[in-house]
């Protein structure tokens, strides 16, 4: 004997709330975990280890897979609301299932803008951290070039002229480009322009059509201010007799 199709649905219901259930858990614990890492890093930049048990910062590949693991599981937890979408979809929609689903989107919307703000104060901070890095490096290069002969210090020097030379004419031939695409765009436009006047040397009709409506137009707006200079002059006469 078949099942009841309605008692399928609400079994697949609930099999889905329980996974999305779960997978809300875990979303809460990583993130949780990630919120630490990003904590760790803003107050001491880059550590190579941190307490046992807990995720380290020392290497690029710890907080990267945290955040592969996260964004797995909130497209898993996107699917799951689909499906649960899709199975509220098909039976009859009762209030009490219409705000159990809003409640997930909701905690999934949560948890998406949660990651994405870890996730960008981590990178702007490891984009500082490098940074901070390749200053110093830098500084370090220069001291450390106080010792090299003076051939190769003019070797360096022609070296970066000839890199800077390079930079401005990369620099040139974009401004060339810019104003040849900005000539083909006059000239685009003067064509257009040439083309609308022979149109209208091609259709007097219309351009005499539109000569006499603003005719008109000016016509109609020279009796109205006659009018209301009239009805103007009438009052203050009047006003005066009185």
């Amino acid at each position: 004997m078949a099942g009841d199709p309605s008692i399928d649905q609400e079994l697949g219901w609930e099999e889905l709330r329980k996974e999305a259930r779960k997978i809300e858990g875990d979303l809460d614990v990583k993130l949780s975990s990630y919120a630490k890492l990003g904590a760790r890093f803003s107050q001491g930049g880059y550590v190579d280890s941190s307490g046992p048990g807990s995720p380290t910062l020392g290497s690029s590949r710890s907080w990267k897979s945290m955040e592969m693991e996260i964004q797995s599981l909130l497209e898993k937890l996107l699917d799951v609301n689909d499906s649960m979408s899709r199975c509220a979809a098909s039976a009859a929609p009762t209030t009490s299932v219409t705000q159990k689903l809003a409640r997930h989107r909701d905690i999934l919307h949560e948890f998406t803008q949660e990651f994405r703000r870890i996730k960008g104060n981590i990178t702007s901070m490891k984009e500082h951290a490098e940074l901070l890095t390749s200053v110093r490096d830098d500084i370090s290069e220069y001291k450390a070039s106080g010792s090299l002969s003076p051939q190769k210090q003019l070797l360096r020097e022609r070296a970066a002229i000839h890199g800077n030379i390079a930079h401005m004419d990369d620099v040139i031939s974009q401004a060339q480009t810019t104003r040849a695409a900005l000539g083909s765009q006059r000239a685009l436009f003067g064509d257009v322009q040439g083309k609308v006047k022979q149109l209208g040397d091609k259709f007097p009709i219309v351009r005499g059509l539109i000569g006499s409506i603003r005719r008109k137009k000016s016509r109609d707006t020279l009796i109205l201010s006659a009018v209301i200079a009239a009805c103007t002059l009438f009052l203050i006469i009047y006003w005066l007799s009185k």
